[in-house]
């Protein structure tokens, strides 16, 4: 009469999955738990210890849900990003941001294609695929080092140009991936490819991208609260609107080709900067962060039930990639582009350092797989896998300390007081600048 359903059990599994991932965490710390990990571990542990769980959705067999997921997650954290940036500071305070997107995120993409292909045997097109799928820093992951929601200030420099970044490079790691598909399709690169790639995926997409994204979010800006002013959307205290700037921005901008994950931090980014004082802008950010957690939960915890499926194709190599961009490439890369800018000491190492990688590297490999037959694409999934993991464990269970130490938000004593100095003379400088 009684018989249990294997979508029940899956619903009951991921549910109690999540809440024990951020229950657990806080029998052992005060601090707000990072439970990136711990999800990824649980959807592992529910998938292969739980009887009567339905197979785990593979990537490489089903690249298109992963695809659809991680995009919405993404675009979401993005619009979200934009909205937490209370005020733009002077133009030296921009100057990290600009280094690490225009310097070290191109030479991070090589030196893992390196990595690939002398370590791991991969071709030139693959080791350009896996070194722009794992080159973006993640919004979604990364909120322990961003700026605070809107009003709340806190804008150190060291949170300015984390939060800067990682809302910007996921859209600019784009041409790259398109590269790497495009010689993997074409069986090499020759000049026209070339060619046609800067003009097309550098030049036309990025400006479309930020052209677009600047025009929606104004508009929208606009009819929340200016058309009409009697009766301003704004007064309705609807966040859900938030989605619908998200969608508008992202999908008018992926029509004309442009890149929407540019489009979306702009839009956030440029309705911000109306009414800059207006409550409203809070409820639109909780709203869309709320709906960017609940889906991190579901596609982590879908992540760790793929692990089984990835581990037979996983070798040694593939964690030397993803360990060698963490500890080495990262660091090094981001450290050596932050000469000559107002970044010193201890700021300058935790803005190197963390570079957390995880949804957006998902939506990558989703998309490569969905639109081009890939070389060894399980091998890729388990690499893209590993790293995230790994990301989530080292910079998830130390980002936030680290940043409140170097921003002196929970420090007593002479490492605080010097903290703080070290936060001052960076905007005394970019102020300057």
């Amino acid at each position: 009469m009684f018989g249990f359903e294997a979508y029940h059990i899956l619903l009951a599994a991921v549910g109690a999955a999540i809440i024990l991932s951020f229950w657990l965490p806080r029998f052992l710390s005060g601090r707000e738990p990072a439970t990136s990990a711990l999800l990824i571990l649980a959807g592992f542990s529910a998938f292969s210890l739980i009887p009567g769980m339905p197979a785990a959705l593979n990537p490489v067999a089903n690249p298109r849900p992963w695809e659809i997921v991680s995009e919405m997650c993404v675009v979401v954290a993005l619009f979200g990003t934009g909205l937490r940036i209370d005020r733009i500071p002077g133009r030296g305070r921009w100057v990290p941001t600009v280094r690490l997107l225009v310097v070290a995120m191109p030479i991070c993409i090589l030196l893992t294609a390196i990595v690939g292909w002398t370590v791991a045997g991969m071709t030139l097109a693959g080791g350009l695929l896996v070194g722009a799928i794992l080159a973006p820093t993640d919004p979604v992951l990364a909120s322990d080092v961003q700026v605070g929601p809107p009003h709340e200030g806190g804008e150190h420099p060291v949170r300015y140009t984390l939060t800067t970044e990682a809302g910007l490079n996921d859209g600019l790691a784009f041409p790259f991936v398109h590269l790497g598909i495009a010689i993997a399709a074409a069986g090499g690169l020759s000049w026209a490819l070339a060619g046609e790639w800067i003009v097309r995926d550098i030049v036309y997409r990025v400006a479309v991208g930020g052209a677009a994204g600047a025009a929606v979010g104004w508009l929208l800006g606009k009819v929340m609260f200016e058309w009409p002013r009697e009766n301003a959307l704004s007064n309705t205290g609807s966040g859900v609107i938030a989605l619908a700037g998200v969608l508008l921005a992202y999908g008018f901008t992926e029509l004309v080709e442009g890149y929407g994950f540019i489009a979306a931090f702009i839009s956030g980014f440029a309705l911000r900067r109306l009414e800059t004082g207006h409550h409203f802008h809070r409820k639109l950010h909780d709203f869309s962060e709320a709906l960017e957690h609940a889906l991190t939960a579901i596609l982590l915890v879908a992540l760790g039930a793929a692990i089984p499926s990835l581990l037979p194709y996983f070798e040694w190599s593939h964690a030397a990639i993803g360990a060698a961009l963490i500890f080495l490439i990262r660091p090094f890369v981001g450290w050596v582009s932050l000469i000559g800018t107002a970044m010193r000491g201890r700021a300058r190492l935790v803005v190197s350092f963390y570079g957390v990688r995880g949804i957006g590297s998902i939506y990558y490999l989703a998309y490569a797989g969905h639109h081009v037959e890939l070389l060894n694409e399980p091998q890729l999934w388990a690499t893209i896998a590993f790293t995230i993991l790994l990301s989530t464990i080292v910079h998830g269970l130390t980002a936030g300390i680290a940043v409140d130490r170097v921003t002196g938000t929970s420090e007593d004593g002479a490492d605080a007081e010097r903290d703080r100095r070290d936060g001052a003379s960076v905007s005394e400088a970019a102020a300057r600048a």
